[in-house]
């Protein structure tokens, strides 16, 4: 099992050393580590510069966090793939559970561990929505993202078969990403924490971005226009458009903004339904 480390990298000066730090501390090495920074301008390079050899670093234009994904995994070597965000720190076993699991779970093509929760320096627990689940999880992944970048490790082969992140996605990416995944595989789960997962830092694409289900609706209407798509899926997918579409309709009423087309939508989901 060869596990090529993939970091996606912009302006992150202030992270990036700890997430690749955590990935040259691994009891267990792993394949290779690539860093593709996606046009930083902070100083992020410099720090990259100073790993020499011990990473291999891509630089590209800005193009987004789907693009710098990408293109990591396109001239990786290994045959598995194990991302992580700049932000993020795998913990020092991190790879070494991975080798575990997989060896006792040979037919699981992606898991993922658990992971802790750290918000403006404090250590929090994750909401019930935001349990993660194993097995046959495209139910459960439709409300929201339930597997995290930086605690899943894939197998390279499986991006031949649902393809790579969606790179016209500004945000949700991953949410896409895994509802692809999820559709046709069973998602392993390692329930020890093999990651630290960071947040609350004001340059969080999750900030950035108001109304972030329109993208998962997107995401869902790919499968929606999949005519092999089976009628029980067929309704878990509707019945949670309109549960989005709803909730953006509120929003948007409150920000005073037109919501004439969420609402034509909404009544030909309903219809349908």
């Amino acid at each position: 099992m060869k596990i090529s480390a993939v970091i996606p990298v912009y302006n992150r000066k202030q992270f990036i050393r700890r997430a690749v730090d955590s990935v040259l501390k691994q009891t267990n090495p792993v394949w290779e580590i690539i860093v593709v920074d996606d046009g930083s301008n902070d100083g992020t390079s410099k720090i990259l510069k100073s790993y020499g050899d011990c990473i291999k670093v891509i630089r590209q234009d800005n193009m987004g966090v789907s693009a710098a994904r990408n293109a990591g995994i396109k001239v990786s070597g290994g045959d598995w793939i194990g991302l992580l965000d700049s932000d993020d720190e795998w913990l020092p076993d991190k790879i070494a559970k991975a080798k575990t699991f997989h060896e006792s779970n040979p037919q699981i093509k992606i898991f993922q561990t658990e992971e802790i929760w750290i918000r403006n320096g404090r250590r929090v627990n994750p909401k019930q929505k935001h349990q993660k689940h194993d097995g046959w999880i495209f139910k459960q992944s439709l409300s929201l993202c339930i597997v995290s970048p930086s605690a899943a490790v894939i197998e390279k082969k499986l991006f031949d078969e649902i393809g790579l992140f969606d790179e016209s996605f500004p945000v949700c990416e991953d949410y896409d990403l895994w509802l692809r995944a999820a559709r046709y595989y069973p998602i392993g789960l390692d329930r020890e924490a093999g990651i630290i997962k960071y947040g609350g830092h004001d340059d969080q694409l999750s900030r950035k971005y108001w109304g972030m289900d329109h993208y998962r609706i997107m995401a869902m209407e790919k499968h929606l226009n999949d005519p092999k798509l089976p009628d029980r899926e067929r309704r878990w997918v509707l019945e949670e458009i309109v549960n989005k579409l709803k909730i953006l309709i509120n929003g948007a009423r409150k920000r005073g903004k037109d919501v004439s087309e969420q609402k034509e939508k909404l009544n030909k989901y309903r219809k349908s339904l």
